[in-house]
């Protein structure tokens, strides 16, 4: 690739986007009393000098205060997989808060029942509970795992995605062996204390640390999408499973973001075994929410255990978590909004997606690859697709992407700033999908020349 041309490129797309969004620039310039200007820092990572700043959300369109209307392929980075503001969480929201009123009242409502039964008949585990993020869930999980094993460690693959979970911030280093992923920001301890790590599809590297018979639980998404879509080998999720249960260890599903495979996510798509199920964001169809399930056999041996504090202050749960609006929205999420013809419609709209960007990438024989996990697609600058969480960081391409970005923003599509994906809602269209591959194919040719 003619790099001078990209830089090019990139400079004209970059003043392109300081010029069309005045009101996002001052808005941005004028918050000062907020951490890194953004009410959560990794709002900054976006291509660009500012983030573009919302106005109104609705379905699978965002307009923002310059008066600007995207195509989100975003969609809150999977928070909003139901689309915006959907109708039914809308109403049953507003019934909850406006008509019936209260939200947090430290009190059960019915709805958590009904949830957690639909829950089960997606995912399969039998008992759950609720927190407010993902992040939280597995932390729970975690410790729920330490404490029926005995045992102090937590194995993650390298370069997943647990949202801030501290013994998540590992990566294998250039020797093999754990380190402290880049940037981790305060750490309570040396990562290596608490985490052991293994490359994702490394089978032989799992059985090595699993060795140690120290680890509580592996805590793993079915395919890595954090760090661009890695998915699973043929046979390695049930070798996974079958070194997990001889080493007496737990396995943990963290499928907050492959939720797109289907109403159950993978462990449905692909029958898969966890002995607990984490998940967030998109349950509460915008509305904070998330949850984690246990086998049976599981939640009765944690719940017989008298030296656990399950219920005050033993470091498991929130006073928000389980909050009756968060519930509402899980219900109305789960009822109305992404089912199994809302799934069959996204999957349709992915692959339409997936080959539209494969044709742009054939026709300039582009060593990139198109990865789809359902709803979820994904575009990577190198082929064959990564294999392993850090071959896919090593695939990364700042300038590139932050032109690509750029130019689709500056004409009206939005995909996930952290990487080159795109996910489908119930409300996206052919003409979305075609409108990114008609940009995307220009993207290309301008930078062919």
């Amino acid at each position: 690739m003619d790099r001078a041309r990209l830089r090019h490129l990139l400079a004209r797309e970059s003043a392109e986007a300081e010029a069309r969004n005045p009101r996002s620039r001052a808005a941005y310039a004028r918050a000062d009393h907020l951490f890194g200007r953004v009410p959560m820092t990794w709002m900054n990572k976006t291509a660009g000098a500012f983030p573009r700043y919302l106005a109104t959300a609705r379905g699978a369109r965002v307009t923002d205060i310059d008066g600007h209307e995207y195509v989100d392929f975003c969609l809150g980075d999977t928070g909003a997989m139901t689309g915006h503001s959907p109708a039914a969480v809308t109403a049953a929201v507003q019934h909850r808060f406006a008509e019936l009123g209260g939200a947090t009242a430290m009190l059960p409502t019915e709805d958590a029942e009904w949830v957690g039964a639909e829950l089960t008949h997606r995912f399969g585990p039998t008992r759950w509970s609720f927190s407010l993020t993902a992040t939280d869930a597995n932390r729970w999980a975690i410790r729920l795992a330490r404490a029926v094993t005995g045992r102090p460690k937590i194995l993650v693959n390298s370069y997943c995605y647990h949202g801030s979970v501290d013994e998540s911030l590992i990566v294998t280093g250039p020797d093999g062996t754990g380190t402290a992923r880049p940037g981790n920001v305060g750490a309570p301890c040396d990562v290596t204390l608490t985490s052991r790590v293994a490359e994702f599809n490394d089978l032989d590297q799992l059985e090595r640390e699993l060795a140690h018979g120290d680890v509580a639980a592996v805590l793993m998404e079915p395919a890595l999408t954090n760090i661009g879509i890695v998915l699973p080998e043929p046979g390695y999720l049930d070798a996974v499973r079958e070194l997990t249960r001889r080493h007496g260890t737990l396995l943990i599903n963290d499928e907050t973001h492959t939720f797109s495979a289907g109403p159950g996510g993978c462990t449905a798509a692909w029958d898969l075994a966890p002995d607990v199920l984490t998940i967030g964001k998109a349950i509460g169809g915008g509305i904070p929410a998330g949850a984690y399930g246990l086998s049976a056999e599981l939640a009765d041996r944690l719940l017989g255990r008298d030296d656990l504090d399950l219920v005050d202050m033993g470091g498991v749960g929130g006073t928000l978590a389980g909050n009756a609006l968060s519930v509402a929205a899980m219900r109305a999420t789960l009822e109305h909004v992404l089912t199994d013809d809302a799934f069959a419609h996204m999957h349709r709209l992915a692959e339409r997606f997936e080959a539209g960007v494969g044709a742009g990438i054939e026709k300039h024989a582009l060593p990139w690859s198109v990865s789809r996990l359902g709803a979820r697609t994904e575009y990577r600058f190198s082929s064959p697709a990564p294999r392993t969480g850090t071959e896919a960081a090593a695939a990364g391409d700042t300038e590139l992407e932050d032109f690509l970005h750029l130019y689709l923003a500056n004409r009206g599509i939005l995909l996930t700033p952290f990487h080159n994906m795109a996910l489908m809602c119930p409300d996206t269209t052919e003409q979305d999908v075609d409108r990114h591959t008609e940009l995307f194919a220009a993207a290309l040719a301008e930078l062919a020349g």
